[in-house]
């Protein structure tokens, strides 16, 4: 569950980071009232891709949680009267996706690959 704890935390960033380009408080509650319909959506996507058996993969694992991290993070945003400007869902899906994309994809370029060095088992 350590990388469930590595999209929460690039939520947390994503969110501590809107809420510090608009003057807006860095405090717990502050950032936890922006964070958690965005959190919602990616324990969802967690639990659709079913994320725990490959957890970094890029695609399809990555994908869904990011795009479900967005998708209901916007609709309980709009839900709850927050906003949800044009503006906002592009900067949004942009950064989510470097974050939550980006580490994967790091972890694929620096994740030992297996060799074919060794020795095969056939029939």
């Amino acid at each position: 569950m350590k990388w469930l704890g590595v999209d929460v935390a690039c939520v947390l960033v994503f969110c501590a980071l809107g809420r510090r380009s608009h003057d807006e408080g860095l405090n717990v509650a502050g950032v936890a009232t922006t964070a958690w319909p965005f959190l919602i959506g990616t324990i969802l996507g967690w639990l659709l891709s079913r994320a725990w058996r490959r957890p970094t993969a890029v695609a399809p694992i990555g994908v869904v949680v990011w795009i479900s991290t967005v998708v209901v993070g916007m609709l309980l945003r709009k839900a709850t009267s927050a906003g949800v400007a044009a503006s906002f869902v592009v900067v949004a899906s942009l950064v989510t996706a470097v974050l939550l994309l980006g580490w994967r994809a790091a972890v694929a370029l620096i994740a030992p690959k297996a060799t074919s060095s060794g020795p095969t088992r056939r029939g």
